[in-house]
């Protein structure tokens, strides 16, 4: 009965410790989830900077095949080959 009376006090101090952490948690709780749901709607520059990356490879392999295959007709075909006027990366308005 001795222990019991001893360990009471020790308890009673380590479970208000736990309820104040829960109320702690149950307030911010809704500021946390604004937080998170901002970042799920907004694009951060790492983000943007990578796809963008990603968009202008994608578009200069584009460019690489369609000028690769021009340049397999002009040495099929030299007198019918102009100037290359296929599709160009860097002035693709979409890729930007």
């Amino acid at each position: 009965m001795r222990k019991v009376l001893i360990l009471l006090p020790v308890a009673a101090l380590g479970l208000s410790g736990c309820i104040a952490k829960t109320a702690v948690d149950v307030v911010t709780m809704p500021v946390r989830a604004v937080g998170q749901v901002a970042d799920w709607a907004t694009t951060s520059q790492d983000e943007a900077d990578r796809n963008y990356g990603r968009r202008m490879r994608r578009a200069e392999a584009r460019e690489g095949k369609e000028r690769r295959e021009w340049a397999k007709r002009c040495r099929k075909d030299p007198e019918g080959c102009g100037e290359y006027d296929g599709y160009v990366a860097a002035h693709d308005k979409k890729v930007r």
